[in-house]
């Protein structure tokens, strides 16, 4: 150990996770056939230290401590505003098994280094791999493909660890994407978001696999409008795959957040319409529409059946007709929830996250030949942002002064408008953080919450009305059945009036409250 400080190192890379009973497949592949160097194989016991409060954690810090044969590496990692494949990582030989805070400085972890922090670190969880390293060299790049095969611990608990790392060191990110291609055209593999560090906090948490909720956008106020895209789109595909595990499991709260996900994405992908004009991106939003249309079925079955049928089961569980229709809509229930597992374990679904994260990092528009949508993507985010803002609130407006002349197309409209104003209203929130600002903006996010479920309330009516009448006449020939499905649709009648009720009320509110933009 030579005691020199620590190097910053900008890290990018792709994780795959895949079974372990594949890894034999893994040789096979030509690219690592084709391979004259040996790979090189240790074993690596690496111990995450953070505080009871996991200080670290919540400022995006991760602080290790890995043992490699006698040699002790500490490791910093920041979470960038680039998104899960890029971070910022510090890297210094220890003495022995306890972080040594002398070699921090530099580092993002300095700022926080105050002597009650210092006292606080202890070691929380631990990973023990065993690490094979193929190293995929040429004259113009270098991309370093490691397997890591083991489990990560808490001393009481467990989880088995099989990933492949791919690590860009030299030349461009396509060929890094191109590697991982060829990977998962092999093997079964699919595009993980989260890090070690991350799987380990959940385990502790006892939260591995839960639904992920969408996570605050941090824009620094510097970036430009194709960064500010590139950060939220990240974002937005991070909650997508955090949410692959619980739909597998069959959550639906996990194909909820999941839709969310996909919403707020083609939200994002519509507000920065101008950047991207090209057909990467139509083809990327045409699959995006595919998988949205897999998961719908699932999530309109769910609130159909727990906000409706089973409340009326049970307080009129002598009413003939309604049993039959309670075990229908079950049945109806698991086929949807079935497609949506099919849908996120299929390898459309990985080459679909595979693709996204390239296209976000390295997509054609991100170097458009077009001079003005270059021009447009130089903007600064704050002055995109106010536009953006502007006009959508001035549509939304408009529009919702005839909220109660609309039918339930017209009001359909409504509602994703007004999802789309509070999903900008949510991306851009960091670039007006003044007092009086983040006062309005908060109430403008309380409204619009307020009329989306409003006309969400009446959109969800509509529909129900018409699956429940759907289903009333499918077997005509049962008057019980028949007078079910009217019972029903009666109850949602008089759901109307309140939920219209809410929405006008909402609106009327939007209408007086001042823009937090201006």
């Amino acid at each position: 150990m030579d005691g020199t400080a620590p190097t910053p190192h900008k890290e990018l890379e792709l994780k795959l996770e895949l079974p372990a009973q594949c890894l034999p497949a893994l040789k096979k592949i030509p690219l690592l056939r084709s391979l004259r160097a040996e790979p090189k194989r240790t074993n690596e016991i690496s111990v995450y230290f953070d505080t009871d409060k996991r200080k670290l954690r919540k400022r995006g810090l991760m602080l290790r401590v890995r043992r490699i044969g006698h040699r002790y590496m500490q490791t910093i990692k920041a979470t960038g505003d680039s998104g899960p494949f890029e971070r910022d990582e510090w890297e210094a030989e220890i003495a022995g098994h306890e972080p040594d805070l002398s070699m921090a400085s530099g580092t993002a972890l300095e700022p926080l280094l105050n002597g009650k922090l210092r006292r606080q670190l202890k070691p929380l969880f631990e990973t023990r791999v065993r690490r094979t390293v193929y190293p995929l060299a040429d004259d113009t790049h270098a991309i370093a493909l490691t397997v890591d095969r083991g489990t990560i611990g808490t001393g009481s608990r467990s989880l088995p660890l099989c990933e492949i790392e791919l690590e860009l060191r030299r030349g461009n990110v396509v060929e890094l994407f191109d590697v991982a291609r060829e990977l998962m055209r092999s093997l079964p593999a699919r595009l993980a978001v989260k890090s070690k560090s991350e799987r380990g906090y959940e385990l502790i948490d006892n939260r591995q696999d839960a639904p992920v909720k969408a996570a605050l956008i941090d824009l620094p106020a510097s970036a430009s409008t194709r960064d500010a895209f590139k950060m939220i789109g990240n974002a937005c595909l991070e909650q997508v795959i955090g949410n692959a595990p619980a739909v597998i499991n069959g959550e639906p709260e996990g194909v909820h957040q999941m839709r969310v996900g996909l919403r707020r994405l083609r939200a994002g992908m519509r507000l920065f319409a101008g950047l991207l004009r090209d057909p990467e991106t139509e083809a990327i939003t045409a699959e995006l529409k595919w998988l949205t249309g897999e998961l719908g079925p699932a999530r309109e079955l769910e609130v159909l059946v727990n906000r409706i049928v089973t409340p009326t089961d049970k307080q009129q569980p002598r009413w003939d007709g309604v049993r039959s229709f309670w075990t229908e809509l079950g049945k109806e229930r698991q086929a949807a929830l079935a497609r949506a597992q099919n849908a996120v374990q299929s390898a459309r679904f990985a080459a679909l996250t595979l693709e996204i994260a390239a296209w976000l990092q390295s997509g054609h528009w991100t170097a458009p030949p077009d001079d003005l949508i270059r021009d447009r993507g130089d903007l600064p985010i704050a002055v995109f942002a106010i536009e953006q803002l502007t006009r959508r609130w001035r549509k939304l407006r408009k529009k919702g002064k005839a909220l109660a002349e609309l039918d339930a197309r017209g009001r359909h409209k409504l509602r994703i408008r007004t999802k789309k104003l509070r999903y900008a209203v949510e991306f851009f929130a960091s670039l007006f953080v003044s007092k009086r600002a983040t006062k309005r903006r908060k109430q403008l996010g309380s409204v619009l919450v307020r009329l989306q479920e409003g006309l969400g309330e009446l959109n969800d009516i509509a529909v129900d009305e018409d699956r429940i009448a759907a289903m009333g006449i499918r077997r005509h020939s049962d008057p019980n059945r028949a007078f079910a499905a009217g019972v029903l649709t009666g109850r949602e009648d008089a759901r109307m009036e309140a939920a219209m009720a809410a929405a006008t009320d909402a609106y009327a509110e939007l209408s007086q409250i001042k823009p937090f933009w201006r």
